[in-house]
């Protein structure tokens, strides 16, 4: 185990022992703790934590009572960030069954695939998202819970997404139950039968390698990150977490949801990003704790109307998914006196496995392992340990990791590993660590370009191209080259003062003088925006597709 990055561990405990009990138990503590103190702010509305675990109770209860929810059942939950999508997830928790939490994003033919993985025969949705489930009636789903944002909107003078202020609809086919008549119709659930061990949530990977995998996650693998990220980040119960990232996602799911409700502080619910609305709420409900993606913190940190002193509460702005420019990150300091804390997780370690230390974190960097993590970077090949500066994939052991992937027997077989007599979690993340214990991500192992029989890193082109004062965002991909087998391209969206005024082939020249021969970019094409998914994160995979569907057919 490497344990070089102690000497910049936070002044907290290195090891935390966790609770044995389910994650349904934060909620019911905290509501007993602080009945009256808000839970929930959404677009003006106060909801104090004794309602939210009333309407969780009395949901949970329609489940069993009415739909026939058992024990261990999956349950899909198909919703934008809203105060449904956290009374319905608790519900779905204290009703003893399992949350299928999926990308609202998706499409009725992808949903389909979810829906018979786990043959769910319930479902709660937004109204919203209704002709993408109503298709998929004819399989395995029977019934609908259906709720509409606009139920829950307070006195609010900003802008609201249009999900959020479409009134609410009626739906008068069997089967298909209004979110408030649920409520309204008051039934207790049975007595809470969810042990440690028990399953309670199956979060899928994106399915960039293949078809999608649920990650089997347990009360005990949630609660590991969900009490981590309570310490690390230092909340209180008069804190306030700004809720930009999707919930369905597991960093806004444990940090923006479980983190909040474990310590009994306040969520300010967004259900779609948008930069002024953003501001407004860090600037009324005096928010503390921001966790993001570096994406929509570069959008923020361009609106020219944001000033120091409307973000003076934030005390913590952290995230992940895509490194985050130094520049952006001056900007930031230099704006609230704030350093950006930049973690790294995936979805089988339900969030976080790195964070770093928020009194010295590094830029473009993943942090150290956090509690009780031993995270170690091996050959993938041959399996040793690889020294410092030297390039392997991460592989991590730690109470979050998940179970398995549900129905995945053969690929449970090659996602794990053993060493020292402990089971490792093979992440396919290709990485580094430094002198100071502190983990570099160098790119995922299926993204690796082979120029020439030169290994070259996207994410390390990217790390450099954002050095230059011109570039807002770049995504690197391989592109087919006849000679050399691929080639390196950039896409770059320019800063808006730089358009117009900086060439493709000046990039290209100034890539050539800071990089190595093989790496730089021989090709850059400037865009105006990329395809990201719902949780900010870039789609390089449909950028590269692209580009070799035009090679393609040039040769039809």
């Amino acid at each position: 185990m490497q344990k070089r990055h102690f000497e910049h561990w936070p002044k907290v405990t290195k090891s935390i022992t966790f609770p044995e009990t389910s994650l349904f138990d934060n909620l019911k503590v905290s509501a007993s703790r602080y009945p009256e103190h808000e839970a929930i702010h959404y677009y003006g509305n106060s909801i104090p934590y004794h309602q939210l675990e009333e309407e969780v109770e009395v949901i949970a209860g329609y489940l069993q009572q009415v739909l026939g929810v058992s024990k261990g059942e999956k349950v899909l939950l198909f919703m934008q960030n809203s105060p449904q999508f956290v009374t319905a997830y608790y519900a779905i928790l204290r009703a003893d069954a399992v949350v299928v939490p999926i990308n609202p994003m998706l499409t009725a033919n992808e949903l389909e695939f979810y829906v018979k993985d786990c043959e769910m025969k319930n479902g709660i949705i937004g109204q919203e998202l209704y002709d993408k489930v109503q298709p998929l009636l004819e399989t395995s789903l029977k019934n609908l819970v259906i709720a509409a944002y606009s139920d829950y909107v307070g006195d609010f003078d900003g802008d609201l997404p249009k999900e959020v202020a479409a009134p609410r609809h009626s739906f008068d086919s069997p089967n298909h139950y209004l979110w408030g008549k649920t409520i309204e119709a008051g039934y207790k659930p049975e007595e809470l039968t969810s042990a440690v061990d028990d399953l309670v949530v199956l979060p899928y990977t994106s399915g960039t390698t293949g078809l999608p995998k649920g990650c089997m996650h347990t009360n005990r693998t949630v609660q590991a990150n969900t009490i981590g990220a309570y310490h690390w980040s230092r909340s209180t119960t008069n804190s306030k977490s700004l809720m930009t990232l999707p919930l369905f996602h597991v960093t806004g799911m444990v940090h923006s949801m479980h983190m909040p409700i474990f310590s009994g502080s306040t969520m300010v619910i967004m259900t779609r990003w948008n930069r002024e609305t953003a501001l407004q709420l860090i600037k009324e409900q005096q928010c503390t704790h921001w966790v993001t993606i570096s994406t929509m913190l570069i959008d923020f940190l361009a609106n020219p109307t944001v000033r120091e002193d409307d973000l003076t509460s934030l005390i913590a702005i952290s995230g992940g998914g895509a490194a985050f420019p130094q520049a952006i990150g001056e900007k930031l300091f230099k704006l609230t006196g704030l350093r950006f804390v930049e973690g790294y997780g995936l979805s089988e370690t339900i969030a976080q496995t790195h964070f770093n230390p928020p009194d010295r974190p590094k830029l473009q960097c993943l942090g150290i392992p956090s509690f009780d993590v031993d995270a170690r970077i091996i050959d993938p090949v041959t399996h040793k340990e690889v020294g410092k500066e030297e390039i392997g994939e991460i592989v991590v052991n730690g109470p979050q990791v998940m179970v398995g992937y549900y129905n995945r027997d053969d690929e449970n077989k090659s996602s794990f590993i053993e060493l020292d007599g402990r089971s490792f979690f093979r992440t396919g993340d290709i990485a580094r660590f430094d002198e100071e214990g502190y983990f570099f991500i160098v790119d995922r192992v299926k993204r690796m370009i082979n120029a020439s029989g030169f290994k070259v890193w996207p994410t390390e082109v990217e790390s450099y191209l954002y050095n230059h004062p011109a570039i807002q965002q770049a995504c690197v991909v391989g592109i087919p080259d006849l000679r050399k087998g691929e080639s390196v391209k950039a896409f770059v969206i320019l800063n808006d003062e730089f358009k117009g005024k900086v060439t493709e082939n000046e990039i290209i020249e100034w890539s050539k003088q800071n990089m190595a021969a093989y790496k730089y970019p021989r090709v850059v094409e400037f865009k105006s925006e990329f395809p990201t998914t719902s949780s900010g994160k870039i789609l390089w995979r449909k950028l590269q597709e692209e580009e070799r569907e035009k090679v393609a057919g040039l040769f039809n």
